[in-house]
């Protein structure tokens, strides 16, 4: 007994000892090889990172994560790469590095085998070119040996607690957020290929696309395990379940990391799954819905994403879905109706994410309520041309469908029938239409929506739609009659369509529509027009006839009255408010009455007709033509310029280019299927910083082109009659050629007021006086509706009457040159000076003048950004018989004087402002 309890107390006493030791050991090693360690974690950041590394102080102790020795930092940032490089990739309360204690005491590195992340910020970021904030780690570039291969980062645990991770790529315009992220990994990540078995847990995750929430608050528990290769970067996960709320998910695949991009090949399927788990992973407005909803049967789902993904060369991954339910059933609310025998089998492949490449097949949809039931099926490919085979059986009662499946905010009654089959190739361009006959019936109907209080109602179809050869030609579409009630106003609406390649149509339309309340019942938001539409119409023909000018064989008849209705065109940058407008129809003409509309600032009051209307209004063809006398307080034509947006300037970083946009007015388009005339009165119209009044003349738009006779106006005080064309050639340019006439205008008021005159006689800026202008003028618009000068090409004649040249620099140089100060500030009065423009330069034919006893003489050239190459013969008094030669070279704030006749050739230098 005294032996035993001898050994006990031996054991007892060097068990002490040794913990003791360990104990002593882990106090002191620390500070013992505190240096060491962090000398060795400097040494790995300055040798693998290629981003900046931060952090406020380091401690390294045994006890942090007893019982590892861990050197911990706190207040840890690391930047991310270019072009991120001032940016947070990841930001932690601490980042703590566990320590082989085995290389720390007898090894020449000291090895780095797990990390502990904690409380952490994790953003990752992906341009719109595909450039990456994470790519930190720099990849070896040279061979080493097996000696040589100590590498001080062998890691074997990776441990991240209570962080959260931003995942934001504008390339593929995917989001995600994770909170409350922990997570466990372990591997030997020190090997260039190995396994990384992990656990992880997500309190809450939100994914957007394209900022349309999908995922939102879902908790994620997930069981993992990949293949990661350091070399190539890339991971194949080999072995992953993953549980979103209540649906367990398998996720397999391989992601590599590209220069410029990434190669996915993802599967996630979920097999022989509960309906109503799978639901609670979709998105958020799904989540209210389900929780009053009964939902019964099985799903299997399939996702399969694969292939590059390189945004700066277009190039996308395939994307397949296949999507199954099996005898499933709904009930919302606790319906007395239930939605039963729920059968979908669906799929869909997305080639490149290309749209014309898109096949939809949906081999089955069905389901019964009570005896009513609905079948399809479609199978489609492409959406540029549309190849599609699809069938519809319904009987339906749409009230116990909107109760069975709680349709939110809205209210369905009415009985639907459908029967039809549709098959072949929809293809406008070359005439195809699918194969159809198709019966579409709606009895009673019923329509309310929590936006407006009062209901659609009386809503009646009677359609059929056949098309036996597949054509436009023999297409075939009935309405017999559509009736619905709104607001006690009946509407009536017959109409029979067919031969659409010549389209032949009859159509009755009778009621009263208030577009405003109407609008209201589809949408709570701000309304874009309140207004009504009162029609009685009767319209037969066909568009042959209206195309060739056979009117009588038109029956169209009836009025239309609209109020504050808005239209919108592809060639008008703003919307068209027709305020008021009655419009009769009798046989090939509108004919309108009092029409009042306005456009931004612009009014307009209209009385005339159009012609052709319908089939202006059926085809891309057809031309609308028409005549109409035109009343205005004020048209603003600026607001006319359509918008356009160019490239401006393109900037270059290490790995990304960023290009900036700039928005300019274009040109006034055209259209060129109008064929109108209007005689026009416009009080006041604004154009280009003009300001024009009493405007009055003959307006004709045809084939694009716009073309004014007879146009008169006021402008800077005296009356100015133009002949003008004008034609938009796109949206940036435009040609116009014109012939103005103005009689003794203000000089000083039209260099104050017009711009384009201070562009081209640049040497009037302090000149005082009046003058006429008869002028020829023909050239290019940019898109900011300025000339373009090198297109100009013009010519006409001046006439001053009583000009005084104040301050003018190139006279007051002649003056200092000839020593005849009394030619400083000349006078010009009843001189006639012609003049042409081409390539840049006005060319300025002789013309004389007296002044002073003077009797000048000039003629030469100027170009248009004030370069002078004249010749002037300054006759002395009295009789001008002897003179001084004189050349002016220079421009028009330095003017050079030279007594001779050496002249130089503006050609050679109009480069310079071209």
């Amino acid at each position: 007994m005294s032996q035993t309890k001898t050994i006990f107390f031996k054991i007892l006493k060097y068990t002490g000892i040794t913990l003791a030791s360990l104990l002593v050991f882990m106090f002191i090693a620390p500070y013992v090889f505190a240096d060491k360690i962090n000398t060795e974690i400097k040494k790995v950041a300055n040798q693998k990172l290629n981003a900046k590394l931060d952090y406020s102080e380091s401690n390294v102790s045994f006890f942090n994560h007893f019982p590892l020795l861990t050197v911990s930092l706190d207040n840890f940032k690391l930047n991310g790469s270019v072009p991120y490089q001032n940016e947070n990739l990841i930001s932690a309360k601490e980042i703590a590095f566990g320590i082989d204690v085995p290389s720390l005491i007898f090894g020449k590195s000291v090895n780095i085998d797990k990390i502990f992340l904690s409380n952490a910020d994790i953003n990752v970021k992906v341009n719109k070119e595909g450039f990456a904030n994470y790519n930190v780690y720099k990849a070896d570039k040279t061979k080493t040996t097996k000696k040589e291969e100590d590498n001080s980062l062998k890691l074997e645990k990776i441990e991240i607690t209570n962080s959260k991770i931003v995942y934001d790529d504008l390339s593929t315009k995917l989001h995600f957020d994770i909170f409350g992220f922990n997570y466990l990994g372990k591997g030997d990540l020190s090997k260039a290929v190995f396994d990384l078995s992990s656990k992880a847990q997500i309190e809450k995750l939100n994914l957007l696309y394209d900022n349309e929430p999908y995922l939102m608050n879902k908790k994620v528990n997930a069981d993992l395990i990949t293949k990661v290769n350091v070399n190539s970067l890339s991971f194949i996960f080999e072995q992953n379940d993953l549980k979103i709320n209540n649906l367990i998910v398998d996720f397999k695949g391989k992601f590599d990391f590209l220069k410029e991009g990434y190669n996915m090949d993802f599967i996630l399927k979920t097999t022989n799954s509960n309906l109503n788990d799978f639901f609670t992973a979709f998105p958020p407005k799904f989540i209210t819905w389900l929780d009053k909803t009964k939902l019964t049967g099985k799903t299997d789902f399939n996702l399969a994403l694969k292939g590059n993904y390189i945004a700066s060369k277009n190039i996308a991954p395939n994307l397949e879905l296949d999507f199954k339910i099996r005898e499933g059933s709904v009930n919302y609310n606790q319906s007395p109706t239930t939605v039963s025998n729920l059968n979908l089998d669906f799929s869909t492949r997305l080639p490149s994410l290309n749209p014309d490449l898109l096949i939809v097949d949906l081999k089955n949809l069905s389901l019964n309520i009570d005896k009513d039931y609905l079948k399809t099926k479609l199978y489609s490919t492409g959406t540029t041309i549309l190849d599609i085979n699809a069938a519809l059986e319904a009987k339906i009662d749409l009230e116990k469908l909107n109760r069975a499946i709680g349709i939110p905010d809205i209210e369905l009654k009415g009985m639907l029938t459908a029967n039809g089959t549709t098959k072949g190739k929809f293809d406008k361009k070359n005439g195809s239409f699918p194969v159809t006959n198709a019966v579409i019936n709606l009895k009673n109907g019923f329509l309310k929506t929590k936006y407006y209080p009062n209901p659609i109602t009386n809503i009646g179809i009677v359609s059929t739609i056949s098309n036996p050869k597949g054509t436009f030609d023999e297409l075939k579409v009935v309405l017999q009659p559509a009736q619905f009630t709104f607001e006690g106003n009946p509407v009536f609406v017959k109409a029979n369509l067919s031969h659409f390649d010549n389209l032949a149509y009859d159509i009755n339309a009778k009621g009263t529509l208030d577009i405003g309340k109407i609008y209201k019942v589809f949408s709570q938001k701000g309304l874009d027009v309140n207004g009504y539409i009162k029609a009685d119409l009767a319209l037969k023909g066909k568009q042959s006839d209206a195309e060739k000018g056979n009117y009588s064989n038109l029956k169209n008849s009836g009025t239309l009255e609209i109020r504050n209705i808005e239209f919108a065109s592809e060639y008008l940058p703003k919307k068209f408010l027709v305020k008021q407008g009655i419009f009769k129809f009798n046989n090939d003409k509108m004919r309108f009455n009092t029409f009042l509309a306005s456009y931004g600032q612009s009014d307009f009051k209209m009385n005339g007709y159009l012609q052709n209307v319908f089939n202006f209004t059926a085809s891309k063809k057809g031309v609308l033509r028409g005549a109409f006398t035109l009343d205005s307080h004020y048209i603003n034509v600026d607001e006319f310029m359509s918008k356009t947006t160019t490239n401006t300037s393109k900037t270059t970083t290490t790995n990304a280019q960023n290009t900036a946009a700039k928005t300019e007015t274009g040109v006034i388009i055209v259209p060129p299927n109008l064929d109108l005339h209007f005689t026009a009165n416009a009080q006041k119209v604004n154009f280009n910083g003009l300001d024009l009044k009493n405007a009055k003349g003959s307006l004709k738009i045809k084939k694009g082109l716009l073309s004014m006779q007879n146009t008169g106006f006021d402008l800077i005080g005296c009356t100015v009659a133009m002949d003008a064309t004008y034609k938009s050639v796109n949206s940036k340019n435009a040609k116009f050629d014109y012939h103005i006439k103005a009689n003794e205008f203000d000089i000083k008021r039209a260099y104050k007021e017009v711009k384009l005159f201070r562009e081209m006689a640049s040497a009037a800026e302090k000149a005082q006086g009046i003058i006429s202008l008869d002028y020829n003028l023909k050239g290019r618009l940019n898109a900011n509706m300025e000339a373009v000068f090198p297109s100009l090409l013009g010519n006409g004649v001046i006439a001053v009457k009583n000009v005084k040249m104040y301050g003018m620099k190139m006279f007051n140089n002649v003056a200092k040159k000839t020593a005849k100060k009394s030619i400083k500030n000349p006078e010009l009065n009843q001189v006639d000076i012609k003049s042409s423009i081409k390539n840049n330069i006005i060319t300025i034919e002789r013309f004389k003048f007296k002044f002073a006893g003077f009797r000048p003489r000039i003629e030469g050239t100027t170009s248009l950004d004030g370069r002078l190459n004249l010749k002037m013969r300054l006759g002395l008094p009295p009789l001008g018989i002897f003179g001084i030669p004189l050349t002016i070279t220079g421009n028009k704030d330095n003017p050079k004087i030279k007594i001779g006749r050496q002249t130089e050739d503006l050609e050679e230098t109009k480069d310079s402002i071209q």
